[in-house]
């Protein structure tokens, strides 16, 4: 199989294809992107040197509503990663019942060499290149890899300089200062959290003390290894760049977490044998827990004996090459596309119940559309407001898709989700028809 994200998306759609209600001529037309757009952008940096980056915004699907989608920025960002990722939230919001179409984009670049100037002038530059195409009822931004609140306020402000007054609702994932929501920041993460809550509860298994893998300590697995840490679960190793900590007494989360948010990796958080303090200890199985990790590399983590594993990094990591190594009885899949075809058909084969990307990650756009929602009414929600339609949504989601699978009999929890996605889709394209 291929390693092309566009291709493996193609690849999960023909899957559902032969299980969906969906006519063959609306199919044709679900598998390329309405729009793609790449741009050339030169910014001055810091040094005096005028760098020139390339960047890209795919729409893929409009029928539903309005585009939404993140921007990241990443030295591997490609034409044909935004245009899968592009595909895969086209249908993620028709999952979870969204009126959103799908789009994404990214600009080629490594953000750790670049001034907090420098990242300031690359996404002005890039929201010049690409403001024709976005707008409150047209394409919605948010952030991505790498970007953040601060990138959607630069968004956002430039987007309102040429309008000539403040637009709110172009972009979300703003800053609560200028129209951001509580709860977004986290939402993603806490979607995570909530599904693998309910797969535990459909599986008829205990969260209690289950073991959790999660690699990427970013801003989702951080959040979700925070949420599950706090229903109970026992988190025995997570990642950045630099290793993966394990540990199987459990890590101290959030010894972690402020180690990391202080710009810290997890190798010098390993090396450094940070403990908790005595009154942070907390009793396991009778005992008393310290966190003293050992560092992993990031392929281990994917392959420990855990009842659940939780990629939250990038597309592409378990592949025909490594699935035979993967011991998670479960997984849920934070990230986008972190599973290829060739991979979701061994554990398949395995009975290994997979949470698909375009369910578990669902809570980051939830909460962007009641963002939007909010800006358009000039009127705001509290956090309460906000986790709870969250919950209720994923929840909705969740049950609709094991609905689908048990019902139908379908082999896995993807195929069920992608049959009503596609369904959902195609039914907006039968309605609307074809112009001209």
């Amino acid at each position: 199989m291929t390693d092309d994200p566009f291709e493996n998306m193609l690849a999960q759609m023909d899957r559902a294809k032969a299980y969906a209600d969906v006519d063959d001529g609306v199919f044709e037309r679900l598998k390329h992107p309405e729009r793609t757009l790449k741009v050339t952008l030169p910014v001055e940096l810091d040094s005096g040197e005028v760098e020139v980056f390339e960047g890209f915004r795919c729409q893929f699907d409009s029928a539903r509503g309005p585009f939404k989608g993140g921007v990241r920025f990443h030295p591997t960002v490609s034409q044909r990663e935004v245009e899968a990722l592009a595909g895969w939230m086209t249908w993620k919001t028709a999952l979870v019942d969204l009126p959103y179409g799908g789009a994404k984009g990214g600009v080629i670049c490594e953000p750790k060499d670049l001034t907090q100037n420098d990242l300031e002038s690359l996404t002005r530059r890039y929201t010049e290149g690409i403001r024709r195409m976005i707008g409150p009822e047209t394409d919605v931004p948010a952030p991505d890899m790498n970007t953040n609140p601060q990138t959607m306020a630069w968004m956002m402000d430039t987007y309102s300089m040429y309008e000539g007054h403040s637009v709110p609702q172009v972009v979300t994932g703003k800053p609560l200062e200028i129209g951001g929501t509580p709860g977004r920041v986290e939402a993603t993460g806490r979607g995570v959290s909530i599904v693998t809550e309910r797969l535990f509860e459909y599986l008829d298994r205990d969260l209690s003390g289950a073991t959790v893998a999660i690699q990427g300590f970013g801003n989702v697995g951080s959040n979700a290894a925070r949420l599950l840490d706090e229903a109970g679960a026992r988190i025995v190793a997570t990642s950045d760049v630099s290793g993966a900590a394990y540990d199987t007494d459990g890590l101290d989360v959030g010894a972690l977490a402020a180690h990391v948010t202080a710009g810290g990796l997890i190798e010098e958080y390993v090396a450094g044998d940070i403990r908790a303090s005595p009154e942070d200890r907390r009793a396991t199985d009778g005992g008393q827990r310290w966190d003293d990790p050992d560092l992993i590399g990031n392929e281990d983590l994917l392959t420990l004996d855990v009842d659940v594993l939780i990629p939250a990094a990038v597309e592409g990591v378990i592949t025909a090459d490594n699935v035979d190594d993967l011991r998670a009885s479960a997984m849920v899949e934070a990230a986008n596309g972190p599973t290829t075809v060739a991979a979701d058909e061994v554990l398949t084969e395995r009975d290994v119940q997979v949470v698909p990307d375009i369910l578990a990650n669902a809570g980051g756009v939830i909460v962007s559309y009641l963002e939007w929602v909010q800006n358009a009414q000039e009127f705001s929600w509290p956090l309460e407001t906000v986790n709870a339609e969250l919950e209720r949504r994923m929840g909705t989601a969740f049950d609709q898709t094991i609905d689908q699978y048990d019902e139908k009999g379908l082999p896995d929890l993807r195929t069920a989700a992608y049959t009503l996605a596609l369904e959902r889709t195609a039914s907006a394209h039968e309605y609307r028809g074809l112009f001209p």
